[in-house]
């Protein structure tokens, strides 16, 4: 891939600036390679605990006006059958990263060490699922708990370590300080925005849990704010995530002060090939502006 678009997260080298968001084709060493084969600079796996999770009942996604709505429970076999799993594939040639839940410091921190068995390059903490209980976003609201967990994480394992935050909050800045406080390598903005649907024939919720967390072209507004905020609050690297769908929102989130973005929703709307699609339309817009690493765009609104 072109250097000029290789960009560096927390000491994970990537050739773009693209990524695969966490829990999208995340679970098998089959797809997490199709997606590198598709153009992603990094992969995320689905979020992996301590013990398998069956997830909550059907229905678990819905599509609504502007993206997709799910509350899958964060269903998964478990961090040690996936790394049994993912051990028995050749390497990836990109890196990837292992998104881990659990509900306290200590947990993390255990989990944590048998991720890194996986292979994983890099850890991205998920203290910030909308639906999934006594996890996620439950732990991830508390700015005070998030620096815990991050420093139970860096005490047990060397790797670079991302937060992802939920949107769900007054001040996301707070989450963004206190990750870095604890020792985040880098911040991962945003998780999913909490929300739900009602069937209004039979005036019942149509999901399986009533509420999930909204993803998609719906919340990238949302996105590009706590992205931009969160820029002038810490030092450390952010990725954008939340409904990055063209080389133009990449460029945007970019702009607001993204080093990389993530890709998600997507996929399921335009398939794998949308990561060439931003590699590409990122890289002519670059030629046109006359800039010559991508670099030069992060935080670029900022500055003018």
């Amino acid at each position: 891939m072109i250097s000029r678009l290789a960009v560096e997260i927390a000491s994970l080298q990537l050739t773009n600036p693209t990524m695969l968001a966490a829990g999208i084709l995340g679970m098998s060493g089959l797809t997490l390679n199709q997606v590198v084969e598709a153009g992603a600079g990094a992969v995320v796996t689905k979020s992996l605990g301590l013990k398998p999770r069956r997830g909550y009942p059907n229905p678990t996604v819905v599509q609504v006006e502007g993206g997709l709505l799910n509350a899958m429970g964060l269903p998964n076999p478990g961090v040690e059958h996936f790394a049994r799993e993912i051990k028995s594939l050749d390497p990836l040639g990109a890196p990837m990263i292992v998104s881990i839940y659990a509900s306290t410091p200590k947990e993390f921190g255990l989990l944590a060490k048998k991720a890194l068995n996986t292979g994983a390059k890099g850890l991205e903490l998920n203290v910030s699922c909308p639906h999934a209980k006594g996890v996620g976003a439950e732990v991830g609201q508390d700015s005070k708990l998030v620096k815990e967990i991050v420093r139970e994480v860096k005490r047990s394992v060397e790797a670079p370590i991302l937060v992802k935050l939920t949107p769900n909050v007054a001040d996301i800045t707070e989450l963004a300080k206190a990750a870095e406080k604890g020792g985040a390598d880098a911040i991962t903005a945003i998780n999913t925005v909490r929300a739900m649907a009602i069937n209004i024939e039979t005036a019942k919720p149509i999901l399986g849990n009533k509420v999930g967390g909204l993803s998609g072209p719906a919340v990238k507004p949302i996105a590009i704010r706590c992205v931009y905020e969160i820029y002038e609050t810490v030092e450390i690297p952010i990725v954008g995530c939340g409904g990055v769908t063209t080389w133009q929102d990449a460029v945007e989130f970019m702009q607001a002060g993204a080093s990389a973005v993530q890709v998600g929703t997507a996929i399921a709307t335009r398939g794998l090939a949308v990561f060439k699609e931003i590699i590409y339309g990122v890289e002519a817009f670059m030629k046109r502006k006359k800039i010559g690493n991508v670099k030069e765009i992060v935080g670029l609104s900022h500055r003018s």
